[in-house]
């Protein structure tokens, strides 16, 4: 499925996006979406990290709109390999996960956006035009981790022998340059919404994302979304930690 929305305009000023996901519905879900904003047209669709890199060879897009989870190669390293071969192609991740060991790496590849996939059609818009534009476009979530790991003193995911270049943070426009990677920091502030404390107190009793879904009625995807959140908040890198966030926090008690 190839979005010609852009049709009856100039080339230059049609946005043409490239779009690559393993998940074919969710592929072609984002090319109609993208394909319906007036000045876009996604020129090509890619199952993976490589068919990614080879269509963006060849079509030359504007912008890259890019899964991280892929077969054959993954985000990335697509991402890396773009930012290498069409450095003026501004790669936007729309990824599942919002966790240290995807977002850092991905920026440190050389993303210009991160977008979580519960993002809306509008916030897709308009990170597709910020990064086209040449800015930068964080989700939330995105820019709470980075927050966090500023506070802390050192981003995590990069090494003395490879130092990690500017992140750039969207909401300030500015530019912090890490020294150092290594923990994450501290919870970031501002607490959980309710449901994000239901599936906290849910991942304390020991269930699954499978299960904490059939529980709440909610989709697993949105599950995820919900666990990347508190994460996030919580500077938690993993389910223990935020199970030992719940008690320290007194969201779970002891028997109760």
């Amino acid at each position: 499925m190839i979005s010609r929305a852009g049709e009856g305009r100039e080339d230059g000023d049609v946005i043409r996006v490239v779009i690559a996901d393993d998940q074919r519905v969710t592929r072609d879900g984002l090319a109609l979406l993208v394909g319906l904003n007036e000045g876009m047209a996604v020129v090509a669709l890619a199952a993976d990290g490589a068919e990614a890199l080879a269509v963006a060879l060849e079509h030359q897009p504007d912008v890259v709109l890019m899964d991280l989870s892929m077969p054959v190669m993954d985000g990335i390293a697509a991402t890396a390999a773009l930012a290498e071969q069409l450095p003026d192609t501004p790669v936007l991740i729309l990824s599942t996960y919002a966790d240290d060991a995807s977002i850092f790496p991905a920026l440190r590849a050389g993303a210009k956006g991160y977008l979580t996939k519960d993002a809306g059609s509008e916030r897709i818009e308009e990170a597709i035009r910020a990064v086209h534009a040449g800015q930068t476009f964080m989700d939330p979530v995105v820019q709470q981790r980075l927050v966090a790991a500023v506070a802390g003193g050192a981003l995590p995911g990069a090494t003395a022998a490879a130092p990690a270049a500017p992140v750039p943070t969207a909401a300030a426009g500015t530019t912090v340059t890490p020294s150092t990677w290594g923990s994450p920091g501290p919870a970031a502030e501002g607490g959980l919404t309710d449901r994000e404390r239901e599936v906290l107190v849910l991942i304390a009793e020991g269930l699954s994302n499978t299960e904490i879904a059939q529980r709440l009625y909610l989709g697993q995807a949105t599950v995820k979304t919900h666990v990347n959140r508190i994460f996030a908040k919580t500077g938690a890198r993993d389910r223990a930690q935020a199970v030992r966030y719940a008690y320290r926090a007194g969201i779970v008690r002891p028997g109760g």
